[in-house]
């Protein structure tokens, strides 16, 4: 205790304004990354029936569960016996060997359809409401060709087309887009369609 009786008052008053400061700055950043989270718009609904069927995957950001897709990345959804979607994604990888993953979807905003929770684990356990990620419908066309999927954290984002290789022009609008809602695009990957 002696080094503390004998710290100046000044430096100790300082030494205070110092960690409220970094504590506050702490909580503003919190703050706004909560806040952009809950902020990321979504489309104002999804017909999802005409949603389903298959789309190439023609943009993404880098991501784990991704990292073996070299080309013909494509996702297919359909709708199952209690009305949940399956997702059933694939890819090859550089060898040319096919990866695959299914998965259900589950709608989080009936009767919306613009943000649902998808789950990658075994399907005797994917009723449990854990180890589920966002999937955010962003921006869609009026004629379901092309969708910009996010989640938000904004950590992921994909651009599928109902055609292996859309327009560039098409794909750069809906980066662009992202670009506005927070995203960082610069490190976009851009699959191959063979």
């Amino acid at each position: 205790m002696p080094l503390i009786k004998n710290f100046p008052k000044a430096s100790w008053r300082l030494t205070k304004i110092a960690i409220g400061g970094v504590v506050l700055t702490g909580l503003a950043v919190g703050t706004i990354a909560y806040a952009q989270s809950k902020s990321l718009p979504t489309v104002e609904k999804v017909e999802l029936d005409k949603y389903l069927g298959v789309w190439y995957e023609v943009a993404r950001k880098p991501m784990f569960f991704e990292r073996k897709c070299a080309y013909n990345v494509t996702a297919t959804y359909t709708l199952n016996e209690n009305g949940n979607i399956v997702v059933d994604n694939k890819c090859y990888d550089g060898e040319g060997n096919l990866q695959r993953s299914l998965g259900e979807a589950f709608v989080a905003n009936a009767p919306f359809n613009t943000k649902l929770r998808v789950s990658f684990l075994p399907e005797g356990v994917r009723w449990i409401p854990v180890a589920r990620g966002d999937y955010w419908v962003l921006k869609l066309d009026e004629d379901y060709q092309t969708v910009l999927v996010g989640e938000p954290s904004r950590k992921y984002l994909w651009v599928l087309s109902r055609t292996p290789n859309p327009k560039k022009e098409t794909v750069h609008e809906y980066l662009n887009y992202a670009k506005s809602l927070g995203y960082e695009i610069a490190d976009v990957i851009y699959p191959e369609h063979r």
